[in-house]
């Protein structure tokens, strides 16, 4: 079964599998692993709140999820709502609201039985959920609507959940409960004590069971089933519950897994349908239980047999209590399909680097179909350009500003021209270019939906270093995420062997570092031109990177024939099948030259456009350092020239349609 396949296609486009309704905040997560919260120095951002969570892990598991909450109208509050839409979710009834700002959580791990958080929950957007935001065509599109308990515990939001699940009832919507009980929600405990799972309260356990009969399937661990029911004896407090529910009731068990009660709750408890755990070893439990409800409805929703539902849910759990974070730990469709098939019985997941890699490639967000990518990244062979004109070089970030503006100008400019039938065939705009000559154009592009590549390897060298040394890992801790680490390499297969050693291990640590800052690399391999090559040294020198471990999200690769291109194609699919592609590179040739590596190139649903530049702006920089044009001339010359190289790439995908290879990489369902 793939990621989306949907058991009931005759739902219409706008169908939600289902609406999660309650929390919606920024998880700020200590980065300083075994150590005390107090004690926390950096913190990592993530989108939180259980329903919001959950919604995250449902549409990563193929179902097409809503969030109905409220966030501010700040910053947090943004970076909720397009995380949410990067991610699949609609959000066309997560309202902002102007007088409340988004909630906040400080979470840590100190070891693996003690996760201290606190609650930044005063007044905050989502708990501002009224009547009024409850829309009955909303929820009319769902199959299932979900309810956190959290929202129960104030009489509005108690309100508006109610509300929410009578509707969804009325419209044979089943209504699911996630108990989700913190106890310094309810106002039970301290504001310190965020963390603390279990007080019992009379009064909460009447609110629950009072919303407990709308319910159709109710969800919680036994500590939380033991305040739905009002007692500590598990048993008592399972058929309390059902005595005023008929739903379906599922306990969370940790690694023992989880036990279902379809019926009639039976005298030895583990009589119900038990849904064997996958024991694994802890590292942060916090999160779990939201992707062990998204689990579950992956297979409930979809009416799928009730133990295959409990084996998503468990599993799901187990692949997040093995990670840092919430939200982003969520497992794919895919990758819960490579746990069953492969990691099965491990019980170390933590740093799983098979698994990691699934994860990581198949959670990561959209990219365009192709590029057309305007390369000034150059350093050294602009600093000799200035120095042989006698210019400054510190007006090279004047002409790198110059070409980003004839960047913006020229893809503007071929935009306008494009037909109908050229639009589907159009790239997307990016640019690659350097901090050290262009902190301004890094700055002015970030945030702005552009793709970004941004160079970290020190101008001509070989062997790889890089311009920050030996702390380059450190360095891409300060750079936007969007942002893409290019690395030029000069390598060939036939390499010296000490040479290709220490290259590559320095592409390993490199490859290592983005890993875990979060950025794409992007590999550009260059063989030396002294060195004889044939027309597989690209493949064999791809071939001995992937062998190496390291798979970057992007290739950057001269010119290939037809063969070499299909041999490529063979490789990156055994190596890494989520491999987003290769940008063709230009080194300074002509446009008659890229003319036919286009050809050739737009063929191969491996290449995903190009990214050139001397080509683009080597005449108007000597004419510009040497004085003889003006800046206009700059921005019209390099914008003319891009415009005319993104026009070649669409007349060559439209001359030559793309053939699919059956052996090439796949794209996953974040692609577009």
């Amino acid at each position: 079964m793939s990621a989306g396949s949907d058991p009931d296609p005759s739902a219409g486009a706008d169908a939600l599998d289902v609406i999660c309704i309650g929390r919606a905040a920024v998880d700020l997560y200590g980065e300083q692993i075994g150590g005390r919260l107090e004690d926390m120095r950096t913190f990592a951002k993530y989108v939180g709140g259980s329903p919001t969570n959950t919604a995250i892990g449902a549409s990563r598991l193929g179902l097409r999820a809503g969030l109905l909450s409220r966030v501010g109208d700040e910053h947090n509050g943004r970076f909720v709502r397009e995380t949410l839409q990067a991610e699949g979710v609609d959000v066309s009834c997560l309202r902002t609201d102007p007088s409340r700002l988004t909630a906040l959580v400080f979470l840590g791990i100190k070891d693996p039985q003690t996760f201290p958080l606190i609650f930044y929950r005063d007044r905050c957007a989502d708990m501002a959920i009224t009547v009024d935001d409850i829309e009955p065509a909303y929820l009319a599109r769902a199959r299932a609507v979900l309810i956190s308990g959290t929202h129960l515990s104030h009489p509005d939001t108690r309100a508006a959940c109610i509300k929410a699940m009578s509707i969804a009832r009325s419209q044979a919507s089943r209504v699911v409960l996630d108990i989700d009980y913190r106890p310094v929600l309810w106002g039970l405990t301290s504001p310190g004590l965020g963390e603390q799972r279990y007080v019992a309260s009379a009064a909460v356990t009447a609110q629950l069971q009072e919303v407990l009969p709308l319910c159709d399937l109710i969800v919680g661990t036994e500590e939380e089933i033991h305040i739905a029911g009002g007692s500590t004896d598990t048993g008592a407090a399972l058929r309390a519950i059902r005595s005023v529910s008929n739903g379906l009731i599922v306990m969370k068990r940790g690694p023992m897994g989880c036990i279902a009660y379809e019926g009639a709750v039976p005298e030895r408890l583990e009589h119900g349908l038990v849904g064997a755990g996958f024991p694994v070893d802890v590292f942060n439990v916090l999160g779990a239980g939201d992707a062990f409800m998204a689990g579950l409805l992956r297979g409930w929703v979809w009416r799928q047999p009730l133990a295959q539902a409990l084996r998503y849910a468990n599993a799901c759990g187990a692949i997040v209590v093995s990670r840092h974070g919430c939200a982003p730990a969520m497992p794919t469709w895919e990758e819960l399909t490579y746990f069953f098939e492969h990691r099965q019985g491990i019980t170390h997941l933590h740093g799983d680097e098979e698994l990691e890699h699934v994860h990581r490639a198949t959670a990561r967000r959209a990219t365009p179909a192709s590029l057309a990518v305007l390369a000034f990244d150059h350093r050294s062979q602009l600093e000799e350009v200035a120095s042989r004109c006698g210019a400054d070089a510190e007006r090279i970030s004047r002409f790198k500003a110059l070409v980003a503006q004839a960047a913006e100008q020229g893809y503007a400019a071929e935009r306008i021209l494009l037909t109908d039938s050229e639009r589907d065939e159009a790239p997307a705009a990016g640019i690659i270019v350097d901090a050290r000559y262009g902190t301004e154009v890094l700055h002015r592009f970030t945030g702005r939906g552009v793709w970004i590549a941004r160079p970290v390897e020190l101008p001509g060298s070989r062997p790889l270093a890089f311009e920050a040394g030996n702390h380059v890992g450190l360095e891409l801790n300060d750079w936007p995420t969007e942002q893409v680490v290019k690395c030029l390499v000069f390598h060939h297969p036939d390499d010296e062997p000490s040479m290709a050693a220490r290259q590559i291990q320095s592409v390993r640590d490199l490859y290592r570092a983005c890993q875990r800052t979060g950025h794409e690399l992007l590999l550009e391999v260059i063989p030396p031109r002294q060195m004889e090559q044939s027309p597989l040294t690209i493949v064999q020198a791809v071939e001995q990177f992937y062998e190496c471990g390291v798979r970057p999200e992007w290739w950057k690769l001269p010119p290939l024939s037809e063969p070499a291109w299909q041999a490529l194609a063979r490789c990156i699919a055994q190596h890494d099948r989520w491999c987003r592609g290769v940008l063709l590179l230009g080194l300074e040739a002509s446009e008659g030259e890229l003319w036919q590596a286009f050809c050739v190139a737009a063929r191969q649903p491996l290449c995903k456009g190009f990214a050139i530049g001397r080509t683009l702006f080597n005449a108007a920089a000597q004419g510009w350092f040497e004085g003889v044009i003006d800046d206009a001339g700059v921005v019209a010359d390099v914008a003319t020239r891009y415009q005319r190289l993104i026009r070649m790439w669409i007349q060559a995908r439209l001359l030559q349609p793309p053939t699919v290879d059956a052996a090439g990489p796949v794209n996953t369902r974040h692609d577009t």
